[in-house]
């Protein structure tokens, strides 16, 4: 059984293959239930939208997700209450062995790999509209895209900051049926709370002090088209029934009427959080995230497909030098190459945009360390010296931890060591802060005053 995802030719079709695991419960109140996965991610909690339901109330509504990776299958925490652990370790993210035993809660489950494989198909092409990839995981993403375009479903798009969420919505809106209609965005991250039911809705003159005429919201303007809600886990609490109802109702009323107005539009929505994280900690609706969840599609970040970087540099490079045969130099491909790129696809292409302003690559490289000051840890570099005793992963692991225990360090050291306003300002979850700062001996610098 493999459980690496794996890109084979079947029937002459590239498909991307990836192994099933079995789940099996030992204990808990769900005992003797199982679940065969049949996707690239399983997910278990007690609430009834999860792929394994748990009955227990030590569980939380979206407690962890299991995901098949290059690297094999990975868990990952969801922010619970009580936790998951792994052969008896509380953990935050870990990979698993076959007939590991996971905790969640009070329930007790056994991982088992199988021998059966799922298929998923993968797209012939590089690019579909405006977006580029050659890697597996874009190319089953293009392989989606143009039935997800044609129909009229909700879409949420996730993705870290700077992957193309806001491409790609605009791509799902120019080649679906309502590509001659209005696409309207809605930042839901820059807009102040207090306008924010206006900006959605609209408001009549007088709604409001200031509301001097009367005024159509993005629905109303969107009207035959497509309004995209980006940054949808930024939209108040409070606001979070009014779109509902919205979404359910598919009518509107502009503050300060009564009269209601008919939707005829599609709606798409992205996010950089995990919602089933903010649902835990109670900053986001669970019906509101199954009401937009209707297709939902992971753009994953550069450092999960750098054989996307060359293909993004030469066709970046091409659009700023304003010549579609240029290509760039070898050396401007290995310096580019060998970054990280945190900040994905937008970081990308602006030090390609750099780059080819200045034209001199010293002098790129001059600029470039700069302004991406050295992180200390411990008195030492962050980045490891290679060391050839140690497999991949376990390179990995070791780099991971020491940019955690610094990162953690500097962020409460920068709220003075107020643990609360240390999450809020990192937006994480104040449980997964302190858990981070127990893990590497760090608790006894903070104040978990609020």
């Amino acid at each position: 059984m493999s459980e690496r995802l794996e890109t084979r030719s079947i029937a002459g079709q590239k498909r991307l293959t990836f192994g099933k695991f079995r789940l099996v419960v030992v204990s808990g109140t769900s005992e003797e239930k199982e679940i065969v996965s049949e996707r690239d991610e399983l997910s278990i909690g007690t609430d009834p939208g999860n792929d394994l339901v748990l009955a227990d109330p030590t569980v939380s509504r979206h407690h962890c997700v299991i995901e098949v990776t290059p690297e094999g299958p990975l868990i990952r925490d969801l922010g619970s209450t009580n936790g998951t652990t792994l052969s008896g370790t509380r953990i935050i993210a870990a990979y698993i062995n076959p007939g590991a035993v996971v905790g969640i809660g009070q329930a007790v489950l056994r991982f088992e790999p199988l021998e059966q494989n799922a298929v998923a198909p993968l797209s012939a092409e590089e690019q579909w509209d405006t977006a580029l990839g050659r890697s597996p995981a874009m190319r089953r993403i293009f392989a989606l895209l143009p039935r997800i375009a044609a129909s009229d479903s909700t879409v949420l798009l996730e993705g870290e900051t700077g992957t193309g969420k806001g491409l790609l919505a605009e791509a799902i809106h120019r080649n679906s049926p309502r590509a001659s209609s209005p696409f309207v965005v809605v930042d839901c991250g820059s807009i102040p709370p207090t306008l924010i039911e206006s900006e959605l809705f609209g408001h009549e003159k007088g709604a409001y002090t200031g509301a001097h005429s009367a005024r159509a919201g993005s629905f109303e303007a969107a009207q035959r088209g497509t309004v995209f809600l980006d940054e949808i886990g930024e939209l108040p609490l409070d606001m979070q029934p009014k779109l509902l109802r919205a979404l359910e109702e598919r009518t509107i009323k502009r503050l300060g009427s009564t009269h209601a107005i008919p939707l005829q539009v599609r709606v798409l929505a992205a996010t950089n959080r995990d919602l089933r994280q903010e649902i835990n900690r109670g900053a986001f609706r669970s019906d509101l995230y199954y009401r937009l969840n209707i297709v939902k599609v992971r753009i994953p970040p550069l450092r999960e497909r750098p054989e996307d970087v060359p293909l993004l540099i030469a066709h970046f490079y091409r659009q700023f030098v304003g010549n579609d045969a240029a290509e760039p130099s070898p050396d401007l491909l290995s310096t580019l190459c060998r970054r990280s790129w945190p900040g994905n696809v937008r970081e990308l292409r602006s030090a390609v945009e750099r780059a080819v302003l200045l034209g001199d690559l010293d002098a790129w490289n001059e600029l470039h360390a700069m302004e991406e000051p050295t992180a200390v840890a411990g008195g030492a570099e962050i980045r490891d010296e290679f060391d050839p005793s140690l497999s991949f992963r376990a390179a990995k692991d070791r780099a991971v931890a020491r940019w955690e225990k610094w990162f953690v360090s500097e962020l409460t050291g920068r709220h003075t060591r107020n643990l609360s306003r240390a999450a809020r300002a990192a937006r994480m979850d104040r449980n997964h802060l302190r858990e981070l700062l127990r893990k590497h001996g760090l608790v006894g610098e903070t104040d978990d005053t609020t």
